[in-house]
């Protein structure tokens, strides 16, 4: 089974820029520096290089642990999740105007369940014959 690819992961070794912005595991600027002195602040504090934002000159990276890597893609799942919650979903169910008590509550109780998730729930009540 091919690996999914996430939007965030670490970097390790490879950086295609000469040059980047750092950001320490608190968020705080390092400034400016080669990616040899990166990757040796790498080494030295155990942490990973991710890929902040390349959409700027110099690209920016982050030291994180493998902790704080794991924390970022579950937020960013998270993310995904809230955007595909977004939709709509209705569900519909129908009576009988003859129905029977116990499929009356039986229905009922999964309208109240469809309605504890936010569903959008039609009811139709059809005429006996």
């Amino acid at each position: 089974e091919p690996k999914r690819k996430t939007a965030f992961g670490s970097v390790g070794r490879r950086i295609p820029y000469q040059i980047l912005h750092l950001l320490n595991q608190d968020g705080e600027s390092l400034g400016n520096m080669h990616r040899a002195e990166a990757l040796k602040l790498m080494d030295e504090h155990e942490l990973k290089l991710v890929l902040i934002n390349k959409n700027v000159n110099p690209p920016v990276y982050r030291l994180m642990s493998g902790k704080q890597i794991h924390e970022e893609r579950i937020k960013c799942l998270e993310k995904q999740k809230a955007s595909l919650k977004s939709e709509v979903v209705q569900k519909e169910i129908a009576f009988s105007s003859a129905i029977a008590k116990n499929d009356f509550e039986t229905k009922t109780k999964r309208i109240a369940q469809w309605i504890e998730k936010k569903y959008h729930v039609k009811v139709t009540i059809r005429q006996a014959k």
